[in-house]
């Protein structure tokens, strides 16, 4: 994992080799512009580094025709009307860029259609995050590797040979990647998740990668980051009774709060190699404490012949060790002792 420094305009996050932590509203503010505010608070008050949202654009980006994933929405007639109501204007787009620098979050989304692309290019997104349904969307691709600007390519329902050509299409421009292992199912069970494929696509594409969670739990993430991801994306919400077709596929915003805490909390834990001796001698107060040493059990006059039955091992460490017994056995004491002391070197013959 690279140093690298990420600038949205306003915000500029240093990652400091730190995993990129994305909260995905995708659809989650049901085509309110509040609500769309409220995740941009929520979200960088749980400590990510990034907004995402997704522009839809319904006239330029689907037909009449596309059929429902899910049928999830009762006051839409069809997809292409939810669709519709999820449009926010280019005003509003350029609103939550600013809401987002000024809470110090890199702002993103993703687009789905060409216009799209120039809508979010003027409203200043960060980067490009490929959802996966548009890998395969070449004209789109080069339109958005023209703009120089790094590119997180989504793999979710790609094949080997679609994602190959996006990522050569990519290099060609050479901008900074970052291929995100994802699996497009809501919720996507552990079984599908698919932590392999994040070594696999470091080695065959060279680059930074990723996960794309759609698990509903923060546990993906956490494994995810023991393996060195640089950008990880979690769908949220802000309750699990809220309305919306990727629910169950997100974690809340406190949950999110504790994915952050936990993802650093790995980090740092894997900055931090131990040498096992070294952290022997600093715990060495400890030990004292915690370890035995050689104890009598009965009153033992000078001139006895110490044997088994004469000892025991007792806290505190500040004796002769335990590990020591049998070289103390059959040892002569050459003073008094007393029940229930600890033997020292000045007590032996």
């Amino acid at each position: 994992m690279q140093d690298r420094s990420v600038d949205s305009g306003g915000a500029s996050i240093s990652l400091n080799g730190s995993c990129l932590i994305i909260g995905e509203v995708a659809q989650a503010h049901d085509g309110s512009l509040g609500m769309a505010h409220a995740f941009v608070d929520a979200i960088a008050n749980a400590g990510a580094n990034a907004v995402k949202f997704q522009t839809h654009i319904a006239a330029a980006e689907s037909t009449a025709a596309e059929p429902w994933r899910v049928k999830f929405s009762p006051q839409d007639a069809s997809r292409y009307d939810y669709w519709e109501r999820m449009e926010f204007t280019e005003d509003q787009w350029h609103g939550l860029k600013r809401h987002a620098d000024e809470r110090g979050l890199l702002f993103l989304s993703s687009p789905f259609s060409m216009q799209a692309v120039e809508l979010l290019s003027r409203a200043g997104v960060a980067a490009w995050k490929v959802a996966s349904g548009e890998v395969n969307n070449v004209p789109m691709l080069e339109r958005m590797a023209a703009t120089k600007m790094a590119i997180f390519l989504s793999t979710g329902m790609s094949s080997l040979a679609e994602i190959d050509q996006a990522v050569a299409l990519v290099k060609k421009h050479q901008l900074p990647l970052t291929v995100l292992q994802c699996t497009s199912a809501y919720p996507c069970p552990p079984e599908k998740v698919g932590l392999n494929l994040i070594p696999f696509y470091r080695e065959r594409y060279g680059c930074d990668v990723g996960l794309s969670d759609h698990s509903g739990t923060i546990y993906p993430g956490l494994a995810a980051v023991t393996m060195g991801i640089e950008v990880l994306e979690v769908h949220v919400t802000l309750s699990r009774e809220m309305f919306g077709p990727d629910v169950a596929a997100s974690i809340t915003t406190s949950e999110l709060r504790a994915l952050v805490e936990g993802v650093r909390f790995v980090e740092r834990m894997k900055a931090s190699p131990l040498d096992k001796d070294g952290l022997s001698n600093e715990l060495a107060p400890l030990r004292t404490l915690f370890t035995k040493s050689i104890v009598v059990l009965e009153d033992l006059p000078v001139g006895t012949r110490l044997n088994e039955s004469h000892l025991t091992l007792k806290k505190p460490g500040t004796g002769i060790p335990a590990v020591r017994i049998k070289e103390v056995v059959n040892r002569v004491l050459k003073r008094d002792v007393r029940k229930n002391s600890l033997l020292s070197e000045e007590d032996l013959d």
